[in-house]
């Protein structure tokens, strides 16, 4: 068995199409069983208790499941906060999802706590801060995570390295894997003029889990054009070109539709999906 075989199984995620889960269709869900193999769900929606978490463990019996955090803040200097820390841990280890994967990012520092995902320079010391806490995280956890690449707008003066080089080095250093959001790919290489195939070529030898498709749109700034990964949209047909591409080059993964503003009804997600199987099933035949 090929070693990009063995890190596609190791999420325990099917290789198949899933679509991020949101509080606009947990009804469909309650109601009916959509067919879908996998679902994702953003982990710190799910940390109280009620009908939502409920929801959740009922759902665990029919689909796989993913947990996407939004609120770790993995590259914060001041490392981890313990109490978000353990009510994480505990959600995983009573629902024992198929994968954990976080972002490459900082939300946090000195008590405040930003509504975003910033991204990181790319250097020596924002590495091992974040590589010391995904390793903390992935302690408590008892398991490896994943790491999703950031759609980016700025670039740090004092980045020595390239954004692959980095997560290759992240991925070594803490023994996580890489969550490859295409979209982020797309967006990020238009705002900084870069070449995505480059990029998905870098980062082909990587232990690529999982891989997430969105929207994004389209913002005029002056006389510049900046890409705004918004998850509010259909995947743009530029970024279904740059999936076939990761797929001919990474080989097939578990891959997501994720949408998260502007969201339509189930069935607009269910044929998004559908459209990313199809792709999938003729990479894999």
């Amino acid at each position: 068995m090929s070693s990009r075989s063995e890190n596609s199984q190791s999420t325990n995620l099917p290789c198949s199409a899933g679509i991020g889960l949101r509080s606009l269709h947990h009804h469909d869900f309650k109601q009916s069983r959509p067919s879908i193999d996998w679902i994702e769900v953003h982990t710190e929606n799910f940390l109280g208790g009620g009908p939502v978490v409920d929801l959740l463990f009922d759902l665990r019996r029919d689909y796989q499941i993913s947990l996407h955090g939004v609120g770790l803040s993995l590259g914060s200097a001041d490392g981890l906060n313990g109490e978000h820390l353990k009510r994480i841990a505990d959600l995983v280890h009573r629902l024992e999802p198929s994968v954990v994967s976080e972002h490459v990012s900082w939300s946090i520092t000195g008590g405040v706590y930003f509504n975003d995902l910033i991204p990181v320079p790319y250097e020596a010391e924002a590495l091992q801060i974040m590589a010391d806490n995904i390793q903390r995280f992935q302690d408590a956890l008892g398991r490896s995570i994943l790491v999703e690449n950031p759609s980016t707008y700025l670039s740090y003066r004092h980045s020595d390295m390239s954004e692959p080089d980095f997560l290759r080095a992240l991925c070594e250093k803490s023994g996580c894997q890489l969550l490859l959001d295409v979209n982020n790919v797309y967006v990020s290489s238009e705002n900084h003029e870069f070449d995505a195939s480059g990029y998905l070529a870098s980062v082909s030898e990587l232990p690529i889990g999982e891989i997430h498709l969105s929207g994004h749109h389209a913002r005029q700034i002056g006389n510049r054009t900046i890409r705004i990964d918004d998850h509010g949209s259909p995947v743009l047909e530029s970024v279904w070109s740059l999936y076939r591409q990761a797929l001919e080059s990474i080989g097939p993964r578990p891959t997501l539709i994720e949408w998260d503003s502007a969201l339509p009804e189930l069935h607009v997600l269910l044929e998004e999906a559908a459209k990313a199987q199809r792709l999938l099933d003729n990479a894999i035949a």
